[in-house]
């Protein structure tokens, strides 16, 4: 990967952004600081008086892992389009998914309810997919084992995958987040796109990037990422922002 605000980078957002481009985002640990309880998270005014901005310059769309009721209010603005549940939750494809097969699920983690709050696992129910949460436990290694322990066996109608101190599970045959921003270029008609992700789920949408999109992902953390380019960190998120408004006032 190489550094997106060093020239190289900048160059190829500026081409990106000639054409019309699809400015996609994810929520957690890019637009929004990673914080002990996902409750707390939100977009700083900062940030969201910038995105604003853009939403009036080029569709922008919120793909988040985050149900779309859930993300919504933590925005502080309005996107042209808000894909929630690590991509199930898009309108051209929620209304044919079978989420009955994550009710069995439901019923064993409840049962194991008092386990889990004490070991600091904290159970996110977002419709599409079930959360994890394990930020909070005094033992994060005891509390993922746990998890996995727990998740062994998984029904195959249904996946799992880590992320920063969660282990989701989603829909197999749900679509990913590649899947979502793939059919937002169909819908917007859109020529290039301009995705930012910070975490193991935003890695569908940089395998299926075409030559001419940029992605970038928050943080070096991610040595075998094929993300084009990376931010140092999430603090790097405005001065991208700033970055791309000059750009487009230039077109």
């Amino acid at each position: 990967m190489r550094r997106l605000l060093d020239p190289e980078g900048r160059r190829a957002l500026e081409t990106a952004l000639r054409s019309l481009s699809l400015l996609a985002f994810d929520f957690d640990g890019t637009l929004a600081a990673i914080v002990e309880r996902p409750d707390d998270a939100r977009v700083t005014r900062a940030v969201s008086e910038r995105l604003a901005r853009l939403t009036r310059l080029r569709p922008v769309a919120i793909v988040t892992g985050r149900s779309v009721a859930d993300v919504g209010p933590r925005l502080g603005f309005e996107p042209q389009f808000v894909v929630g549940s690590h991509g199930a939750e898009d309108p051209g494809w929620a209304y044919g998914l079978d989420v009955s097969c994550l009710d069995g699920l439901r019923t064993h983690l409840a049962a194991q309810f008092d386990e889990l709050d004490a070991l600091g696992i904290r159970v996110e129910d977002k419709l599409y997919s079930l959360a994890l949460h394990y930020r909070l436990a005094p033992d994060p290694g005891q509390a993922l084992a746990r998890i996995e322990a727990l998740l062994a066996g998984l029904d195959p109608k249904l996946r799992s995958f880590g992320g920063k101190c969660v282990v989701n599970v989603v829909l197999a045959g749900a679509p990913d987040k590649g899947d979502a921003v793939v059919s937002l270029v169909r819908r917007t008609g859109c020529a290039s796109v301009v995705f930012v992700g910070d975490d193991l789920n935003d890695e569908a949408v940089f395998a299926r990037a075409s030559p001419n999109w940029v992605t970038v992902r928050v943080g070096r953390d991610g040595p075998r990422s094929r993300a084009g380019f990376f931010l140092d960190s999430h603090a790097e998120v405005e001065a991208l922002l700033d970055v791309m408004l000059d750009q487009l006032r230039a077109c």
